[in-house]
């Protein structure tokens, strides 16, 4: 059916907050997504390399490219750079023939997931995502568990924070949320 992608909005800096509302959620199209974790400048080069061979692929009239060759592509860009690394931890998910979430971390190592956390507050939401997760659940369901997750490690982690971004992807694009916590007074 579709993949569910979610991030909170805090930016650190060491013991910094630098950014209470970044996007971690990015989309290279419609149909495909990636969230970061880890250095911003490394972030946001990676993002637009492969925004760029996505749409090379689009104009020089090949056929789409395909989420796991782009996660392919980018292991081996942090495998190449492993002893001068790029600080990242990425995920890629969408669908094209079908839904696809692939792990990737700073020195190329890539995994292909049903579900998995990364980020300073991964610790937390993974405790959650393993204890609800179903291979049945609706794309609904899903994103109310990532919803949850998120807002357990911004309860916990120091680093996480500010609100979550929540996006479903289908094969015919996305739709985001963006949600806040309450505050008690």
């Amino acid at each position: 059916e579709g993949v569910v992608l979610a991030a909170d909005r805090r930016a650190s800096a060491g013991m910094y907050v630098a950014h209470k509302y970044v996007r971690k959620v990015l989309y290279i199209a419609p149909n495909i997504g990636i969230t970061t974790a880890g250095s911003v400048a490394d972030l946001q080069f990676i993002y637009d390399l492969l925004k760029n061979i996505y749409h090379y692929n689009l104009i020089t009239g090949m056929r789409p490219i395909t989420i796991k060759a782009l996660a392919t592509y980018l292991a081996n860009m942090l495998s190449f750079s492993k002893y001068l690394p790029y600080i990242v931890q990425i995920l890629i998910g969408g669908v094209d023939e079908q839904p696809r979430l692939y792990n990737l971390d700073y020195v190329g190592d890539i995994t292909e997931e049903d579900y998995t956390a990364t980020g300073s507050g991964s610790v937390e939401a993974i405790g959650i995502i393993e204890d609800e997760y179903r291979p049945d659940m609706t794309l609904d369901e899903a994103a109310d568990l990532a919803r949850r997750a998120i807002f357990s490690s911004i309860k916990r982690d120091p680093y996480t924070g500010t609100g979550v971004i929540v996006s479903k992807i289908t094969k015919s694009g996305h739709e985001e949320k963006e949600y806040y916590p309450q505050r008690k007074i």
